[in-house]
């Protein structure tokens, strides 16, 4: 049954930064992200179950929380995890853990994945008529599911399931049916799954090793790195390029790869940057999400965090390895999730300033920069993402 319910050489370019409120030509929609709390005591779950998926103008007004309903028991929480092709659904994961099974992986400090201890489903929410649908408790293949749209086609979903311990990509339909697993009979964890524009190929990593496959799951193709650490594939625009980081865990930097395997090369050194951004303000286990550069909306650099000095800078590459820096923040400053918006026109992504992780907007035109979110100390917003262009009606 279909689970439905009602919600409520680097080249320096200087930054100015202004206060809240919209230039004029500000894009059009809304922006999707998560806000928690950042500072309780208990560890992890005491915070992360605070989760909740929030939207807000590119205005930095009306914000407001997603999908409330979702969090209808204690130890539950939502997650704002993308949007259609259309804009016109928002994906949110909803959350839950055992306050036994939480105080367990404290303790041993790594996590413990038991259908009796987690439920991590996906729920499309329709921003119109405010309806979200559980898509992946429909056929059900496991307890832990993370869903998201496949690439210009509104009516059809990806999928990453947990299975006896290990991770398996799934393609399914838009209301959760036939639901097809990419690497059956796999016994080795794979992550990472993403698809190309045209929705012909597939990446992901296995046991962080990259691998391209056709959609089906068919003809995958091992890219041979010779490093031990290869994380979080995601193709170009045109599809002829693969986007990944290499290297050791910790110590890992943006490389790309073409589509048929060859022409391997590391794009950009992040300097001693360990690539994850510290969710939380007390000790955590995990150590926060990982912070993975990105590409351009033409396909012709990437977007990269990387260390300069104290702070972790925002960076646009080019395919060639040119690096042009596009912040020099305050000392302390951390950047990390940057989007570009569809157009090029603008930049979207955190950082944490005088300990307080904010969302800001950066027009590329001449690096002026607007925060988006007001938030107090003890409070994160993280994982932004555009809302892609709603169709008139």
């Amino acid at each position: 049954m279909i689970n439905r319910l009602h919600v409520g050489w680097f080249t320096l370019a200087m930054t100015t930064t202004i206060g809240l409120g919209a230039p004029p030509d500000r894009p059009k929609g809304l922006i999707g992200y998560t806000e928690l709390q950042t500072n309780l005591s208990g560890g992890r779950h005491a915070n992360i179950r605070t989760m909740r998926a929030m939207i807000i103008n590119t205005d930095g007004l009306n914000k407001r929380q997603v999908a409330s309903n979702l969090v209808d028991q204690d130890d539950a929480w939502t997650q704002f995890v993308g949007w259609s092709p259309d804009g016109a659904t928002a994906v949110i994961s909803r959350g839950w853990e055992s306050p036994q099974n939480a105080e367990y992986e404290e303790e041993h400090k790594s996590f413990r994945f038991t259908k009796e201890g987690w439920l991590l489903d996906s729920y499309l929410v329709n921003m119109q008529a405010a309806v979200a649908t559980n898509v992946t408790s429909v056929e059900r293949v496991s307890f832990y599911n993370s869903a998201f749209f496949w690439p210009n086609d509104s009516s059809k979903l990806g999928m990453t399931a947990l299975i006896d311990g290990n991770s398996h990509p799934f393609r399914m339909d838009r209301d959760g049916r036939n639901k097809v697993d990419l690497t059956k009979g796999s016994n080795e964890f794979t992550y990472g799954f993403t698809s190309s524009r045209d929705g012909k190929r597939i990446a992901y990593h296995k046991n962080y090793q990259v691998f391209l496959a056709d959609a089906d799951g068919t003809n995958p193709y091992r890219v041979e790195t010779g490093l031990p650490f290869n994380f979080g594939p995601t193709w170009s625009p045109d599809g002829r390029w693969v986007l990944f980081v290499a290297g050791e865990h910790y110590n890992c930097h943006p490389h790309i790869v073409r589509a048929d395997g060859t022409g391997l090369r590391k794009l950009f050194d992040r300097a001693g940057y360990r690539g994850v951004v510290e969710l939380l303000d007390v000790p955590d286990f995990h150590g926060g999400s990982s912070d993975l550069p990105v590409w351009s909306w033409d396909g012709r650099s990437v977007f990269s965090t990387g260390k300069v000095g104290p702070n972790v800078e925002l960076f646009q590459v080019s395919l060639d390895g040119q690096a042009e820096q596009l912040t020099k923040a305050n000392e302390g400053t951390l950047h990390y999730h940057v989007q570009p918006s569809a157009d090029g026109k603008w930049l979207l992504y955190g950082s944490k300033r005088n300990g307080v992780r904010q969302l800001f907007l950066r027009r590329m035109a001449d690096h002026t920069e607007h925060q988006l979110t007001d938030l107090k100390p003890g409070q994160a917003a993280i994982w932004p993402h555009w809302q892609p262009s709603v169709p008139a009606d």
